[in-house]
């Protein structure tokens, strides 16, 4: 992980070192094409380690392998967020993976036949560009939440930690997925009346996690897929509001003590005002209420940078030699997953070989660039076990969503 140079020009750059952009490095590996992982954290894994205290993955230690490299713990053990942040360190280490810490990417553009990335003083030129910046960018609070009261304690579900930064006295939890469900029932359990407000994001019956969650995986993998009829229902709610309840239900919430009430809606005299037209009067409130999309940095003829990218599985086909990775429902459920991005970069680098090998990169006069299939097929057998994934709707893309901590 050593300095980057002032200008330097890479055959692939990944921006981003988060499990989506390691699997894509190890891919490239694999391929033997050179690559550069441009992360702008001093340390592989810090994006985990800032989640809160007794966060720990919603699936089991079986399905949290990235590609080539199984996670280090029990099969049907739930690794917490420090394993996690070390086992992206280690995977790195081990591969020899070129990743260059400190490097925030501030602009990437077109120049010539190619991109240039642009990080301070430093500037990439890349023929192809994948972005692995992942859903976690910006964090989403409801414009009237600078209405509330003074005397409330406010915190995103981005800085809580645990229950000790609250105040005493009654917490209101907004937004009901994964990370909301979780946070609930740990500050409940410390003793505060606690509330969970927000409409239901449906839950996986616990019985999916029978036999080490391999029923669940079978689902988040094959069921909840752009290949299939329900998974292109499902596509949008879980892009927009967050994926169904993994670990929990909502009986283990309402079981530890929570309240569940009616989504915020707005304030009245500084206290929250629930859709029901009811007054909460708290203490403290902490917004689970997801995060946004930052793609402001992406400067190319035709962006939006407030949206989720059009892609083909991964494929920017508006863009040739773009490619994203690591996006809610990517391809699946398990797209935004350590254990089901594997997939996800396989097809993608399967895309870079392929142009590579018929000497076709970007097409600046634009129009796609054919993606031939077959030869990436022979060029770049898929995984052991697993099929390279086909075809999405690019227009079924544009949402924001919500974390589901994996």
């Amino acid at each position: 992980m050593s300095d980057i140079s002032s200008r330097e020009a890479v055959t692939v750059a990944v921006v981003g070192a988060g499990q989506a952009g390691l699997a894509i490095g190890h891919y490239l590996n694999e391929a033997g094409i050179d690559h550069v992982i441009l992360e702008g954290g001093s340390r592989v894994g810090d994006s985990w380690r800032a989640r809160w205290d007794s966060l720990r993955l919603f699936t089991p230690a079986k399905y949290d392998g990235l590609p080539g490299l199984p996670f280090p713990a029990p099969a049907g053990s739930f690794p917490t967020k420090d394993e996690t942040a070390q086992y992206l360190e280690t995977y790195v280490d081990h591969f020899g993976l070129p990743v260059r810490l400190g490097v925030r990417v501030e602009r990437l553009s077109r120049e010539g036949d190619g991109y240039v990335l642009a990080a301070g003083g430093r500037t990439i030129t890349a023929r192809h560009v994948v972005v692995a910046t992942g859903a976690h960018q910006t964090k989403r609070i409801p414009v009237w939440g600078a209405t509330l009261d003074e005397s409330i304690l406010q915190l995103h579900g981005a800085d809580y930690r645990n229950p000790t930064q609250l105040q005493p006295g009654p917490v209101l939890v907004v937004g009901a997925g994964n990370s909301g469900a979780e946070i609930a029932i740990e500050v409940a359990h410390a003793g505060h009346p606690t509330q969970l407000a927000g409409n239901s994001t449906g839950q996986i019956p616990k019985i999916a996690q029978s036999f080490n969650g391999l029923f669940f995986w079978y689902l988040a993998n094959k069921i909840f897929s752009i290949d299939t009829r329900i998974g292109r229902k499902v596509r949008p709610q879980a892009q927009a509001h967050g994926g169904p309840l993994i670990r929990l239900s909502f009986k283990d919430v309402t079981a530890a003590g929570v309240e569940l009430v009616a989504r915020v809606a707005a304030t009245i005299d500084g206290w929250p005002l629930l859709e029901d037209g009811r007054r909460v009067e708290v203490s403290n409130v902490i917004w689970c209420t997801g995060f946004g999309h930052d793609f402001s940095w992406i400067d190319l003829p035709g962006w939006s940078s407030d949206t989720l990218p059009d892609h083909d599985r991964g494929v920017a086909p508006a863009q040739p030699g773009l490619y994203f990775i690591g996006l809610p429902f990517l391809t699946k459920l398990a797209s935004a997953f350590i254990g089901g991005v594997g997939e996800d970069a396989h097809h993608v680098v399967a895309t870079i070989t392929a142009r590579l090998q018929a000497g076709q990169t970007t097409n600046l006069q634009g129009g796609g660039v054919r993606h031939p299939q077959a030869t990436a097929s022979r060029a770049f057998a898929p995984p052991v076990g697993r099929d390279v994934p086909g075809r999405s709707n690019p227009a079924t893309t544009h949402a924001t969503r919500s974390p589901t901590g994996d």
